[in-house]
Formats: structure tokens, sequence, C-alpha cells
């Protein structure tokens, strides 16, 4: 069920009317266990497509109780190898060839997103950060809630219980209007922004990626470039719009969804960007990666002075496994490598600097206006470059690598982050100089005669758009 599909509008109504009609909170996780039963169905044409996802939740639920009953390190440690092993043989890695696959097509869509809460719930019992046990309907409504299921946000048990249990209502005048002034601003960010930008990029990639249409080297270089940041742009819209769509329709079912993004174009560095883009990703192997691997490699090489170069190699682990998460064919893994030498090159220059200007010096250069825009327009170029990885399988990225060489490919980096610093800055430039009417259009967002114009406004323009491309942008990252 697409979220831009007029099925999923009408899904969403139904749901909250019929969940609102009494206060019990037993009928509540009735109807949302309902809701989601439906959405998965929705996604299977025959019954046994099924299958391998309840074995998936049935064999994690047991691992889940069987820690909670032991709460042994050995307990979590067979639990979590089971989970990863069947994991990794549901989604079909290239490793393992198709000898032992199953035989069918089946539903592997969320099963990644499954995995990391499955993951966390084993470790989080094992550490006593949850301590009751935990129902088979909380289970499954956690695990496949209808709003996260396809790709996040990926939120703890702990704030998922909390909100379903003691949530608000959500039913007063101002909270309705704000949930839903949230789930047009998805809608807009999805099918206008990202439906335009993607209908750019399909057509310029088509061209780059077909031999006998590809430009000279020159040339091709520049609209590699195009490519990269407008698939950069369809991806940033229309994955935040998603979690706008799905953050303000778990308002109106009373949960608080975590956000996802924090205004990633304006990080100063790769892993500052990490920090705001896919943020409960990034969050979730910050804790359950890269602090256990610290603790690990401190224990092993006690020495303080080693301690950031450590750092080093453990932020190029844990990206390179976050890299690796996003697909399952050969192409991912060079991902991975990317975002690993991307947050290790980052982490190793700061120590570089600091060793080098000491901590005021480097601080002092950390502020100056063109290094900042330097290095805001060479992060935004370098994930523009290492997300070509999502949108080429393996045979486009070696053609795009034969044609352009070493040579064209640094001049694409060179050309992205260029564009993308001169962008920033234009931008910083533009909306500085518009804080008066940023004032004023404050008005807009409000609840009353201006906001209900400028959300009838926005809704119209939806339509339109929609009608031009006839189809809206699917969700991307629902294949990950």
């Amino acid at each position: 069920m697409e979220i831009t599909s007029v099925s999923f509008l009408g899904f969403v109504v139904g749901v909250v009317i019929v969940f609102h009609l009494f206060p019990s909170q037993a009928y509540r996780w009735s109807v949302l266990a309902i809701a989601n039963v439906i959405f998965l169905g929705t996604y299977i044409s025959e019954l046994q497509q099924i299958g391998p996802l309840l074995a998936f939740l049935i064999v994690s639920y047991i691992t889940i109780e069987l820690v909670h009953r032991h709460r042994s390190g050995v307990a979590a440690l067979i639990g979590i190898s089971l989970v990863l092993v069947t994991y990794v043989y549901l989604k079909k890695f290239s490793f393992l060839g198709d000898i032992y696959t199953l035989r069918f097509s089946y539903l592997v869509v969320g099963l990644s997103y499954i995995l990391f809460r499955v993951l966390h719930l084993i470790i989080d019992i094992r550490g006593r950060d949850i301590t009751e046990s935990i129902k088979p309907l909380a289970f499954f409504n956690y695990t496949c809630n209808f709003l996260s299921f396809v790709s996040g946000p990926i939120q703890l048990y702990q704030d998922f219980a909390q909100s379903a249990y003691h949530g608000r209502d959500g039913r007063s005048g101002d909270f309705v209007f704000h949930a839903f002034r949230r789930i047009i601003s998805g809608y807009v960010k999805v099918i206008i922004i990202s439906g335009i930008t993607n209908y750019l990029f399909l057509h310029a990639s088509e061209r780059i990626l077909t031999p006998g249409l590809a430009p000279e080297s020159g040339r091709l270089v520049a609209e590699y470039g195009f490519c990269a940041i407008t698939y950069t742009i369809y991806l940033y819209f229309n994955f935040s719009g998603y979690m706008d769509i799905v953050i303000g329709v778990g308002r109106l079912l009373g949960q608080d969804l975590p956000e996802n993004f924090n205004q990633p174009f304006l990080a100063r560095n790769f892993l500052e960007f990490w920090t705001r883009w896919h943020m409960t990703l990034s969050q979730w192997f910050k804790t359950y990666l890269f602090n256990p691997l610290m603790s690990l490699l401190i224990n092993r090489v006690p020495q303080p002075a080693m301690v950031p170069y450590l750092g080093v190699t453990a932020f190029f682990i844990t990206f390179f496994v976050m890299g690796i998460w996003h697909g399952t064919t050969m192409v991912f893994v060079i991902y991975g490598l990317l975002m690993g030498a991307g947050a290790s090159a980052n982490k190793l220059w700061q120590l570089i600097m600091v060793d080098r200007l000491g901590r005021q010096g480097y601080r002092a250069l950390s502020e100056q206006p063109l290094y900042i825009y330097s290095c805001r327009g060479l992060t935004c170029g370098f994930f523009a470059i290492g997300v070509t990885c999502l949108w080429v399988n393996m045979d486009q990225l070696r053609w795009l690598w034969n044609a352009l060489g070493p040579a064209g490919m640094s001049s694409a980096l060179l050309l992205t982050a260029t564009v993308c610093g001169v962008a920033i800055f234009l931008q910083d430039f533009v909306l500085l100089r518009a804080r008066k009417w940023f004032a004023w259009a404050a008005v807009l967002s409000q609840r009353g005669v201006f906001g209900n114009f400028w959300s009838a406004a926005q809704i119209l323009l939806i339509l339109m758009v929609s009608t031009f491309f006839h189809k809206a942008p699917e969700f991307v990252y629902r294949v990950f």
C-alpha cells in the first residue's frame, strides 16, 4: 500500500475514526493490531507469502522470551545469532547464492526494520533496561506497526509502550490541526518536490547509464554530478516527507514517533551529517554497535593516547555495517566502504587538525565562513556521490567507473561539492534576508483562516502536480 495512494488515505481515515470510538486501551491496541494485519495483507497476493515473515516473528518472540527468563549473556548471544542468520537467509544476500533459498516469492518489506527492533529488545532485556515481560500483542504491534513498518523511524520499545499506554488523546482542535499540517507538509515533499526532482533525475540518469547515449567524458562529469545532486534532493524530500506523514498520522493515533531528520544539509562535516540524517538509524548503530565496539577496543588497547584513533576504526566498521545493511548485493558493500571511509576520514582529519593547530586554533579555523561552506559543500557532495550506489547496479557502477576513471570521479566530486557549497551559501543568504517574511509567514502554519486557506491551497497544488506526473514517486527507502 503506497502512502501516496488514495487507498492509504482511506485506510488511515478509517483507522483513526475506529481507533477513537472507545477510550479502552485494550480496544485501541486491538484496533492497531487489526490495522497492522490489513496493512501487511496489502503486500501479498497469496497466503504463503506471509509465512517466512511470521516464522521470523515467532522465532524472534521465542528468543526474546528465553532471554527474559534467563537474562544470560549466552542466551542473548545465541538469540542474536539465530535472529541474524534467519534474517540473512530470508533477505537472500548475494553471497548465499540460489542453492538453499526458498523457491517462492515472499514478503521482505519491513524485515530490516523488524530486525532492528528485535535486536534492541534482546539486548535491552539482557541488560535489564526492559524488565517487564512483553505480551504477544504488544510485540506484534511494536514490530509491525504500519506507521513505521516500511522504513522506520526506529522507535525504542520503551518509548512505544509509553506513548501507546499513556499517549495523548489527540482530539483537541490545535493538536489535530498541527497533525494535519504535518501530513500535508509530507505530501508536499513527497509528491511535489521529490516528484519534480525524480523526473529530472530519471531523464538525466537514463542518458548517462546507457553507453550508446552517454556524452563525452567532460560533459559526462557534469551530467553525472547533476544526477548525483538531483537524486540526493529526491531522496531527502521523499524520505523526510514520508516521515512527516507517518509522524502526523501517529499523533492522531496517540503515538509519538521519533523525528528522523534535523536539517541534515546544515551539517559542517560527515559525522555531524549522520546525526541529522536518518537519526534513529544512526542512534541505533551508535548505541548497539559503535559504543560496544569502542569499549571492546579500549579494553584490548588500553593506552589513553590511542583512544581517539580507535574511534577512527570504530567509525569505519560502524558505517561500513550501516552501509551494507541497505542491500544484499556487491554494490552495497561498496556503499558501505564509502560511508565508512567518509566517517573515518572525517574523524582522522579532526585529530590531525587538533594535533597541528591545537584545540583553540582548530576551533578558530572551524568558524571561518570559507572553511564552513567548503566543509558543508564537501559533506553534501561526498554523500551525493556515495549514494550513487543506491540508484545503480554493479554493472552500471562499473560502466561509470570505466567511463570516468579516477580523474573523472574526482572531478565529479569536486564539481558536486562546489555546487553544493555555493547553493548552501546562497540559501543561507536568502534566508537571512527573508527573516521578516518568515515572521509573517508563520501565520500560515497556525490554526485559523490563513492557516486553513494555506492548507487548502497546498492540497490543491498536490492534486495538480500528481495529475501532471500521473503517478507519484514511490517511497524510495522501502526497498532497503
